[in-house]
C-alpha cells in the first residue's frame, strides 16, 4: 500500500466531500433527464405510457420498433460550424495597438487549439442539454526551444458539474463548485505523482448517458474550486479519499522554499555566498509546480539558465568591487575573514540541512536584467544599493505577478431562464412530441403489416391456395362453393398521416425552425426573396440562442488573455493579413501591457473589453462573400472595373477569402500594372523631348537655321538611350508573355 493511501482523511476532505454529497443529491433528479435527453437525441425506442395500464404485462415500458428522430433532426438543423470571431475594444485611445494585437493573438489561438472539435460538441450539447461549458488552464508541461507553457481548453459536460445548490445566475456567483473529471489511473500518476492503484471508478455515469460499467484502469477525479477571504482561487483535487493536490490561491505564481528555515531553494549551479542576504532568490516561475495546478519539468530551459547566471555575474560583480562607487563600501572586517562562495548542485537545504521542501506563494517578479519591449516598455532592472549590515547589494525590480482570480469555468447556456443554472432544453420542449410521433409511427406499421388479402374455404375442404394455374377443386354440394371468397385489407392511413403531420409541424413551431431554414422545399415561400424572409424569420426566433454564444466566448476571449498574461513569461508569435492581403508578424509580449503609475509602482493593464465580430459568420460563407465581392467590383464599389489597379484590389480581396487561383491571378495583374507603369514613364519622356526639340528647333530658326552644338548632342544621346530601352524593354516583355 502506497504512503498516500495510508493517509487518514483530513478535515478540508470531508468538507469537499460533503459538497460533492449535497451537490449530487440536490441535482439528482436534473441528472437522471440529462441521461434521458441524450437517450432521446440518439434515438431511444421507448414509448412513454399516456395512461394508467399502457405498458406490457410485467409493467415494463412498451417500445417502438421504428423512430422517426426528430428531435435529432430539429437540433441538426440548428447546429452552426462558425466560431465566433473576437473583437477586442480599448477603453483607451492609447491602447489601440495592444487591442489589435490581443485580436490578432486569439485569432492564432483559435486555430491552434482545436476549436473546431469543441465548437461541434458543443453546439449539439447546449441545445440538448441547455448549456456546455468551457474549462480553461495553463499546461507548464508543454514547451518549446524558446517558450514554456500553453493554454488548454477543454468542454465540459454538464454532467460533470457539482455547482453550490441554490445559486441558478451564474458560476461566478458562487461560493464553491466542483468539476468531475473521468481520467485513468497512470494520468493521475504523471500529473499528481501520486500513484493509486488500488482505486476504483466511483462515478462511471459522468462518462456517457449512465449505462457505463465500471472501467479497471479508471477513476473520477473531483477538482474544487472556492473563493477564498482574499478574492482569490482556491482549487482542491482529490479521488475517492486520497487527497491529491491542495492549493490556496492556485492561480498565484510559487516557489521553493525550505520548509524547515523557509529560505528560497537556490537553483542548480547557483552560487552562495555567506548569509542568505547575500544569495539571490528565484527570479522566474516555480520549476517544480505548475501555476495554475498542473506540474513543470525540473529542468529548465537555457534562456531561463542563461539569463539568470548573467544576474548571478553582476551580482558577483558588486560583491567583488566590480561596482564603481561601491567597491569602498566591500572592504571587510579585519576580524572577518571573507569567505569564498559555494556552488549548490541540488540535495538538502544549504543552510539547515533539512531535505523537505515546500512551495510559496511569490507577489513580485524581480527583474535584474534592462529590458525594453517592441511597444517601448522599458525596465531598469537591478540598481545598486546596500543591504540593512552596508554592503553592498544589486537591488532587483519589482513587479507584481499578474493574477486572474477567476473561476477557470464559462458556462455557456442556450437561453436565459430564471431559476435555472443551464437554459432550456430543446429535446424537453419537443419530448411529447417525439413520443406521439413514435406512437402513430407504430401503429402505421401495424396497421400495413395487417393489411393484406384473406382467402375463406369451407371447414372440411382440403383445397390447395398455391399459385398453381388450372387447379382442380371438388366441392360436394353449393353451400361449400358459396363459402369460397376473397378479400381484401387495405390499411387506411388518412388521419393517421394527416396527424402525424400536424404533430411533426408542432414540435417545429415549438422551437422556431421553418422549411426555409432547414433548406427543404417551402411552398409559402414563392420567390427567392420570400424564402430569404421566411429563413431570417426563422433566425430571429433563435437569435437568442446566438447572442448567449456570443456572451460566452467574450468570456472566454478575457479569461484566455488574462491567463496568458498571468504566466507567458516569453514572448509569442502572431501573424496576421494585413488590408493588402499580406501575412503581417509580430509578437504578443506580456511585458508590453505593463505600466508605471505617478508613484512609481508597476501594475498590469487589463482593460480592454471583449466581444464577438458579428461579421464573421458571413465572412465564413465564402461563397457569399465571393458573390458580395464581385457584386462590389461590378458596381464600381473598388473603382473603375476596368483599371488594372481596381482588379488587383478585387484580387486582394478573393485572395483574403481563399478563392482558388486568386493569388497567381494578382501577382500576373501586379506584373502587368508595372509594365504599363514603364511604358506610361516611357511615353512621358518621349514627349517632353518632343517637346524640348520643338523649342530647339524654334530657337533654331530664329538664330539662323543652326543648333546649338552642345544641345544637339544631347538630344541625340538621349534619342539613342531612349531607343535602346525601348528594345530591352520590348525583348524583355515579349519573353515574359
Amino acid at each position: 500500500m502506497s504512503e498516500s493511501e495510508k493517509k487518514t482523511k483530513s478535515g478540508k476532505l470531508d468538507l469537499w466531500q460533503q459538497r460533492l454529497a449535497d451537490s449530487n443529491a440536490a441535482y439528482s433528479d436534473e441528472v437522471q433527464k440529462m441521461d434521458e435527453r441524450e437517450r432521446i437525441y440518439n434515438g431511444d425506442h421507448t414509448l412513454a405510457p399516456l395512461v394508467q395500464g399502457d405498458t406490457k404485462k410485467n409493467g415494463m415500458p412498451k417500445k417502438t420498433s421504428h423512430v422517426r428522430n426528430i428531435v435529432f433532426e430539429n437540433i441538426e438543423s440548428q447546429v452552426s460550424s462558425s466560431i465566433p470571431s473576437p473583437k477586442v475594444t480599448p477603453r483607451r485611445k492609447k491602447d489601440e495597438k495592444l487591442a489589435d494585437t490581443i485580436e490578432h493573438f486569439l485569432r492564432n489561438e483559435l486555430d491552434r487549439l482545436p476549436f473546431e472539435t469543441m465548437n461541434d460538441m458543443a453546439e449539439r450539447t447546449v441545445p440538448i442539454q441547455g448549456g456546455v461549458g468551457f474549462l480553461v488552464e495553463w499546461d507548464n508541461s508543454k514547451r518549446t526551444h524558446s517558450t514554456v507553457g500553453e493554454e488548454v481548453v477543454s468542454v465540459i459536460h454538464p454532467k460533470q458539474f457539482a455547482p453550490q445548490p441554490g445559486v441558478y445566475t451564474g458560476i461566478a456567483d458562487m461560493d464553491w463548485f466542483i468539476v468531475k473529471i473521468p481520467t485513468t489511473k497512470e494520468a493521475v500518476r504523471r500529473k499528481y505523482g501520486v500513484a493509486i492503484p488500488n482505486e476504483s471508478e466511483q462515478e462511471p455515469q459522468v462518462r456517457g448517458t449512465g449505462n457505463e460499467d465500471t472501467a479497471e484502469d479508471a477513476v473520477t477525479e473531483y477538482v474544487g474550486y472556492e473563493v477564498n477571504d482574499k478574492g482569490g482561487i482556491n482549487r482542491y483535487v482529490w479521488v475517492n479519499d486520497i487527497e491529491l493536490e491542495d492549493l490556496e490561491n492556485y492561480q498565484a505564481r510559487r516557489q521553493p522554499v525550505c520548509a524547515k528555515c523557509g529560505r528560497v531553494r537556490p537553483l542548480p549551479g547557483q552560487r552562495l555566498y555567506n548569509s542568505v542576504e547575500d544569495t539571490l532568490g528565484n527570479l522566474l516561475p516555480d520549476p517544480g509546480r505548475g501555476f495554475a495546478g498542473g506540474l513543470i519539468p525540473p529542468e529548465l530551459t537555457e534562456r531561463e539558465l542563461a539569463g539568470r547566471q548573467m544576474a548571478q555575474q553582476m551580482a558577483d560583480g558588486v560583491m567583488a568591487g566590480a561596482a564603481g562607487g561601491l567597491s569602498e563600501m566591500q572592504v571587510q572586517p579585519p576580524d572577518q575573514e571573507e569567505k569564498e562562495p559555494q556552488q549548490y548542485d541540488g540535495g538538502p537545504c544549504p543552510w539547515c540541512g533539512s531535505e523537505e521542501w515546500t512551495s510559496k506563494e511569490q507577489e513580485f517578479e524581480q527583474v535584474l536584467l534592462p529590458m525594453e519591449t517592441a511597444g517601448g516598455v522599458v525596465v531598469e532592472g537591478a540598481t545598486p544599493g546596500l543591504d540593512e549590515a552596508g554592503k553592498p547589494v544589486m537591488r532587483p525590480t519589482m513587479i507584481p505577478f499578474y493574477k486572474p482570480d477567476l473561476y477557470p469555468i464559462v458556462l455557456q447556456r442556450s437561453v436565459s431562464v430564471y431559476g435555472q443554472l443551464l437554459g432550456n432544453s430543446d429535446v424537453d420542449q419537443i419530448r411529447d412530441q417525439q413520443n406521439t410521433v413514435n406512437r402513430i409511427e407504430q401503429k402505421i406499421i401495424d396497421r400495413l403489416v395487417k393489411a393484406g388479402t384473406r382467402i375463406t374455404l369451407p371447414d372440411k375442404a382440403n383445397l390447395r391456395t398455391d399459385p398453381e394455374d388450372g387447379e382442380r377443386w371438388y366441392l360436394g354440394n353449393a353451400a361449400d362453393k358459396a363459402m369460397i371468397g376473397l378479400y381484401d385489407f387495405k390499411g387506411d392511413l388518412e388521419y393517421e398521416l394527416l396527424y402525424l403531420a400536424n404533430v411533426y409541424e408542432e414540435a417545429r413551431q415549438i422551437l422556431g425552425i421553418t422549411d426555409s431554414f432547414q433548406g427543404r422545399q417551402d411552398s409559402t415561400a414563392t420567390s427567392g426573396k420570400a424564402k430569404e424572409f421566411s429563413a431570417a424569420q426563422a433566425a430571429g426566433r433563435l437569435e437568442s440562442k446566438r447572442v448567449m454564444k456570443n456572451a460566452a466566448y467574450a468570456q472566454l476571449f478575457e479569461l484566455m488573455f488574462k491567463f496568458w498574461l498571468a504566466y507567458s513569461d516569453e514572448p509569442r508569435p502572431v501573424s496576421y493579413k494585413n488590408f493588402k492581403g499580406e501575412t503581417e508578424y509580430e509578437e504578443f509580449n506580456r511585458y508590453d501591457f505593463l505600466e508605471r503609475d505617478e508613484d512609481g509602482q508597476w501594475y498590469w493593464n487589463d482593460q480592454f473589453l471583449f466581444s464577438c465580430d458579428t461579421s464573421a459568420p458571413l465572412a465564413s460563407n465564402r461563397e457569399a462573400m465571393w458573390q458580395e465581392t464581385r457584386m462590389n467590383l461590378q458596381t464600381g464599389a473598388f473603382g473603375d472595373p476596368a483599371s488594372t489597379e481596381t482588379l488587383i484590389l478585387f484580387w486582394t480581396k478573393m485572395e483574403e477569402l481563399h478563392y482558388p487561383g486568386a493569388g497567381t491571378t494578382k501577382k500576373f495583374l501586379e506584373d502587368k500594372l508595372e509594365r504599363e507603369q514603364q511604358q506610361a514613364m516611357m511615353a512621358q519622356q518621349m514627349q517632353l523631348q518632343q517637346v524640348a526639340m520643338q523649342a530647339a528647333q524654334q530657337q533654331a530658326a530664329a538664330g539662323g537655321g543652326q543648333l546649338p552644338q552642345g544641345l544637339e548632342q544631347a538630344v541625340d544621346e538621349r534619342a539613342r538611350q531612349d531607343a535602346l530601352a525601348a528594345v530591352q524593354g520590348g525583348a524583355t516583355t515579349g519573353s515574359g508573355m
